[in-house]
């Protein structure tokens, strides 16, 4: 995902044993997770209207028991309430195997009784009719040309708001949308549409199908008065480009690039595209992007007609989400910056590849004007969370932006060849799964041959940023340079990293040194063969700090 603020970008299943392996890293988190059950897939039936805003659904969900004895089902599923106007769900009734089921539906929250408590590998069907009118997750109302519109606005639990289901990232599903709507809509969701039918009183009936299991807020819808182009393929799979139609010429400009040269750098760099389709999409309900999975949305002011540098960066984040939040899905949003920081980083590895390496370090330097201004407001921020509750909490602009550093700096220490074969692995590894920090940094540590625990720890888990303050100076007796350099965060943190060093000369190439800083206070010694003109602290751009250093006589 990318919002925007203030003019500033910010950007099935595997084994019983690896279920509940997960289910460990977050069982003191607040929402309440079972690990006994698994959602394989969802069928979401839904019915719209132009005389009002209630929608009529029903809700059939494959459910997997991994456990025995199970006797309730929970879903999330907002019910109507005061606080919320009236809006909300109503549920008339929940079936299985076409007997009526118990339930109940309070505190957001759909019980369904179980006829006979589960045994291990059980696959039973549920069905759930409902209706009412949404107060969040689903965007009904005009877009920017006064046209009625309907958008999801899932993200990152206000799925709830419209659907039942399981709403939290640990467990993924595949869905069908399956929507009956007035004729004069086109419809979009994920996956594949297999199926386009004109029913009677000028209704048509759309059946969209996502068959790769994902997280729940990656669940989309689009009914809108579409102008749709098949733009390319790419591996056999399609590229489209939904929007406005008022914005038919310059939509279809602005999304035709570069969709497909980020499709293959990303499936060369990384791994196998995941989906179906990849399909860009004009919409009324986000501010920035919304990465879907194979079809992302973006704000009703992204189409300019001019392919200008901020939407097209928009673009290729959302679709770098494609690889890491989609289809390697963070198992909780403690490690939110698997998603959000990975897209952003690997949005400026495309930049630099496509664009050249002055481009990519400009995004750097950005990114970190973006990690000093937060840290004056919230020194005391960390990168992974620890048992987040509130959901307004999941993700600020230093998930994005130092989670992106992080990254960076890791590529430093094992280089850069190392860190791309080790995302392969990664990628590889969870492909269309979950995933925790613990599971990157041991694929991270095992295709290095590193132990990253200092690394991670003063990182993630550990707020503060490195300040330096030191000076150099040359000894011509020894013909060396020494030079000091302090730690002078006054946050309590401490941190050890390798830094490069560049020493300048008048008629002879940039002698490049590594130290490593630990401690409060750092003294190191260089020879050389001549005084140097200048020496210049991190001349490659690896390190995530603020210094003030000088020569001294």
């Amino acid at each position: 995902m990318m919002t925007f603020k203030k003019g500033i970008s910010t950007l099935l299943c595997l084994s019983l044993v690896l279920v509940f392996q997960n289910n460990l890293f977050a069982i003191n988190d607040g929402y309440p997770k079972n690990p006994k059950i698994d959602a394989l897939n969802y069928i979401f039936k839904i019915e719209l209207s132009d005389d009002n805003d209630f929608i009529n659904c029903e809700v059939t969900v494959d459910i997997r028991f991994l456990g025995a004895a199970v006797q309730k089902l929970r879903l999330d599923l907002v019910n109507v309430s005061q606080e919320l106007e009236g809006k909300g769900m109503v549920v008339s009734s929940v079936s299985s195997n076409g007997d009526d089921l118990k339930f109940s539906h309070a505190n957001d929250e759909l019980l369904i009784h179980l006829p006979n408590p589960s045994i291990i590998n059980q696959r039973t069907k549920f069905t759930i009719r409902y209706k009412g009118i949404p107060a969040s997750g689903l965007k009904i109302g005009e877009n920017k040309y006064g046209d009625r519109t309907f958008f999801s606005d899932n993200w990152p639990n206000r799925g709830r708001h419209w659907l039942a289901m399981i709403d939290h990232p640990y467990d993924k599903a595949m869905c069908e949308f399956i929507v009956i709507a007035p004729d004069h809509y086109q419809v979009v969701s994920n996956g594949l549409k297999i199926e386009e039918t004109n029913l009677a009183d000028s209704k048509r009936l759309t059946h969209w199908k996502q068959s790769v299991p994902i997280a729940s807020w990656l669940y989309v819808l689009g009914v809108a008065d579409f102008a749709v182009q098949y733009v390319d393929e790419f591996e056999g799979k399609s590229i489209q480009t939904w929007v406005f139609k008022q914005d038919r010429d310059a939509g279809f400009y602005d999304f035709a690039e570069p969709t497909k040269q980020v499709l293959e750098f990303y499936s060369d760099y990384i791994g196998p595209f995941s989906y179906e389709k990849l399909a860009n999409i004009q919409s009324n309900s986000v501010s920035g992007g919304m990465e879907a999975a194979s079809a992302i949305l973006y704000s009703g002011n992204s189409v300019k007609g001019d392919r200008n540098k901020r939407w097209r960066n928009v673009v290729i984040h959302e679709i770098a989400h494609q690889w890491f939040g989609n289809s390697v899905t963070e198992y909780d949003w403690d490690d939110i910056w698997l998603s959000e920081g990975f897209a952003t980083y690997f949005t400026l590895l495309f930049i630099e590849h496509q664009y050249g390496r002055d481009a990519f370090v400009e995004g750097l330097k950005s990114s970190q004007k973006s990690v000093d201004a937060f840290y004056e407001k919230r020194p005391e921020y960390t990168i992974v969370h620890d048992n987040l509750k509130d959901m307004k909490d999941v993700t600020t602009s230093q998930i994005y932006q130092k989670g992106s550093w992080i990254l960076h700096m890791l590529r430093g220490v094992i280089g850069t060849d190392t860190f791309w074969k080790g995302i392969k692995v990664y990628y590889n590894q969870y492909k269309d799964l979950n995933v925790t920090t613990d599971d990157f940094k041991r694929v991270m540590e095992e295709v290095s041959g590193t132990d990253l625990d200092v690394f991670f720890e003063q990182w993630l888990y550990k707020p503060g940023i490195l300040k330096l303050d030191g000076s150099w100076k040359f000894d011509k007796k020894n013909s060396e340079v020494v030079i000091n350099l302090n730690q002078v965060q006054k946050d309590g943190s401490l941190f050890e990293m390798p830094l490069e060093i560049g020493i300048d000369f008048d008629h002879k190439p940039q002698q490049i040194e590594l130290i490593r800083i630990k401690g409060i206070s750092n003294k190191f010694k260089i020879k050389v063969e001549e005084e140097p003109k200048a020496i210049v602290l991190d001349p490659n751009y690896w390190v995530l700090m603020n210094t003030d250093f000088k020569k001294i006589e």
